[in-house]
């Protein structure tokens, strides 16, 4: 199993909480204590940052949509973050686009649910298919 960081702001705070206690993955956690005025950008820079310097890990951010974490992580070189709403949109990200960073959306995604994503972004390989290396190495370069 692959280095798992994650992080989380305000928003997403209770939702990385609750899937850290039902973990058996060994999350390393960048952001362990709650913060009522942080600003995500932050926390997205260092997971990200991690994720740049240890290719085969892999990454979970949770602010309140997902989306401002998602716009912020993608910023750096080599990461590849998504939002994912269902298992399916995990999936496929981690199939296709080899995502390397799960975003979920703590005012969104029930913690139920979350743990379904997040298990099915782990257990998903990146495709080996030559279109899809192709366009990875495209959003890489």
């Amino acid at each position: 199993m692959p280095r798992l960081y994650i992080g989380a702001d305000h928003a997403g705070f209770e939702l990385k909480e609750a899937l850290k206690k039902s973990d058996q993955l060994g999350f390393v956690d960048l952001s362990e204590s709650f913060k009522k005025d942080d600003d995500y950008p932050i926390t997205a820079e260092l997971v990200a940052l991690a994720i740049q310097q240890d290719a085969k890990a892999l990454g979970v951010l949770i602010c309140g949509t997902g989306h401002g974490m998602e716009i912020a992580a993608n910023r750096f070189k080599g990461v590849r973050a998504i939002v994912a709403r269902t298992e399916k949109d995990a999936e496929l990200a981690r199939e296709h686009n080899h995502a390397n960073i799960l975003v979920l959306g703590g005012w969104i995604t029930k913690p139920v649910l979350a743990k379904k994503i997040l298990q099915t972004f782990l257990e998903t390989k990146p495709s080996k298919q030559s279109r899809h290396i192709r366009r990875v190495n495209q959003l890489d370069a």
